[in-house]
């Protein structure tokens, strides 16, 4: 039996369990468009002569990421949208995934800038995941990569650098923190505010389930890779991920209860715990809350 799209008479392709709604093609991609237009115009205002960067991984969020935001703007001669990857040199996986980026960023017709954390730091994830370390391998990928991204969208002079990060993610780091008791990071996860040396992130696919990112890439034909990085398994992101999805199936809508929860909380969170003085890495001059950077300290410049 074909079951059909609750907004019109066309085969459904989705069944969102959290709204109840099974979706044909047509108003799925309007459902998805809808709530990221909602997102960019509530929490990212679009300036005149802005240069947004886009962090490209090549992976299925940041496609959608890039490919939304052009969509919103590309016809728009005053804003100018350059995608940046980071090759972090992890052999079979990333230069697999950085040929999806260029082949998106050709398509779309998108300045594409690639840095590699060999160039950039003097080493590769791959010889960092074979050292004795204290931290877990992500941990130094997160900061590297951060890093990188940042010091070139200052250079370009992007007002923004929007990240492909979704519902899931949100709602999963959320609950990492919870968990940690880490309230400082938390507060870091509101609605962005500028700081001197930072460029202000945008995060417009933060309301999208991850099912339905991977889903509009296929009904866009968007060219991605949906391989796995082979040290995602090390992080305790991966047990807080597959707790959530247990909660969700159980439970629709737990995800953006989180993310809606969050939302109303942060407020009274950033007013007790107000930010960290800003200062700059005596080391490498970049943007920190210390007086060496993250980055520095991980690559044992200290």
């Amino acid at each position: 039996m074909t079951i059909k799209c609750k907004k019109c008479n066309h085969e459904a392709i989705i069944f969102q369990k959290y709204s109840g709604m099974h979706l044909c093609r047509k108003h799925f991609i309007e459902d998805v468009e809808r709530k990221i237009k909602l997102t960019v115009r509530k929490n990212y205002s679009i300036n005149k002569n802005d240069v947004i960067a886009v962090a490209l991984s090549g992976g299925k969020d940041s496609a959608v990421a890039l490919y939304i935001m052009h969509k919103i703007l590309g016809d728009r001669p005053d804003i100018e949208l350059v995608a940046i990857s980071v090759d972090e040199g992890i052999e079979g996986y990333r230069p697999k995934s950085l040929e999806t980026a260029k082949e998106l960023t050709r398509k779309l017709g998108v300045r594409h800038i690639i840095k590699s954390f060999s160039a950039e730091h003097g080493t590769t994830m791959d010889e960092i995941a074979a050292m004795d370390r204290e931290k877990g391998t992500c941990s130094y990928c997160g900061v590297l990569r951060k890093n990188i991204l940042n010091r070139v969208a200052m250079e370009i002079g992007a007002t923004k650098l929007v990240t492909g990060h979704n519902l899931d993610d949100e709602a999963q780091t959320i609950l990492l923190n919870h968990f940690r008791g880490d309230m400082e990071r938390m507060v870091r996860l509101s609605p962005p505010a500028a700081v001197e040396g930072l460029v202000l992130r945008a995060k417009p696919l933060r309301n999208i389930p991850e099912k339905e990112v991977a889903l509009y890439a296929l009904m866009n034909g968007l060219p991605v890779d949906f391989s796995e990085c082979p040290y995602a398994g090390e992080a305790m992101r991966k047990e807080i991920r597959e707790l959530l999805n247990d909660f969700e199936t159980k439970h629709p809508g737990t995800k953006y209860s989180l993310l809606r929860g969050f939302d109303k909380l942060v407020g009274a969170l950033a007013k007790e715990l107000p930010p960290a003085k800003i200062e700059k890495c005596r080391i490498c001059g970049e943007t920190c809350t210390e007086d060496i950077c993250q980055a520095c300290k991980l690559l044992g410049r200290a």
